[in-house]
């Protein structure tokens, strides 16, 4: 019982400092390529080094770390090669998952779906005014639960799970260009109409044509 109370008390600080670093690298305060070094993450961030390591072994199991050859880290790269591969794994892993989530969905997928979208669209309106961290936050956060609903209801939990994955990669290139002032929020909003509307009516074509233009658009404006 003592062993599963201190399991779960590691587990907690590790979720906690992989947040932290995923904001930080998402933001850029760890930049492309900057070596991890652990008594200076330690200093930073607080941790043991055992929470600390298990914290980069989840962060390298989610692409946003990389381990190098002498056994140390590094922030994964974020070159235009990068963004290029990243933009077409999530094109080809949320076409497969929507397409299937199309044909297996039900009606309270399709409730999900709109409620994801109604949470998103809230954010959206928020951040065109309001570029604090805390709200980018939100609305990534919010992007990025309106693409999962669109897939979950694929029936695939590994498919859904390297959706997430390369989502989470995408974030900094994301973010980038938000900040830069370089995303249509008003065609957003038009191409996340007709994706929904492309969905709830079950219009495979339609939709995963308009997902591809969006994903498209949101990396490289």
């Amino acid at each position: 019982m003592i062993f599963g109370s201190k399991q779960e008390e590691d587990e907690t600080v590790v979720a906690m400092l992989a947040s932290v670093l995923r904001r930080d690298i998402s933001f850029g305060l760890l930049r492309p390529d900057e070596k991890l070094k652990l008594n200076a993450l330690r200093q930073r961030y607080g941790g043991s080094n055992h929470s600390m390591r298990e914290t980069l072994r989840l962060l390298s199991a989610e692409g946003l770390v990389a381990a190098t050859a002498q056994r140390g880290f590094r922030v994964t790269s974020a070159t235009e090669a990068d963004l290029q591969d990243i933009l077409f794994m999530r094109i080809q892993v949320e076409k497969v998952a929507l397409e299937k989530a199309l044909a297996l969905g039900d009606v309270a997928w399709e409730g999900r779906v709109l409620a994801a979208h109604h949470a998103m669209r809230h954010c959206e309106s928020v951040v065109q005014s309001d570029l604090s961290d805390l709200a980018a936050l939100d609305w990534d956060n919010a992007c990025r639960a309106f693409s999962y609903s669109l897939c979950e209801a694929s029936g695939s939990p590994r498919l859904l799970d390297t959706q997430q994955k390369f989502y989470d990669q995408s974030r900094r290139f994301r973010l980038a260009l938000l900040r830069e002032g370089r995303l249509d929020f008003q065609d957003r909003a038009q191409q996340h109409q007709t994706l929904l509307a492309a969905v709830l009516q079950r219009d495979a074509a339609v939709a995963l044509a308009t997902l591809e233009k969006l994903i498209t658009t949101e990396l490289q404006a």
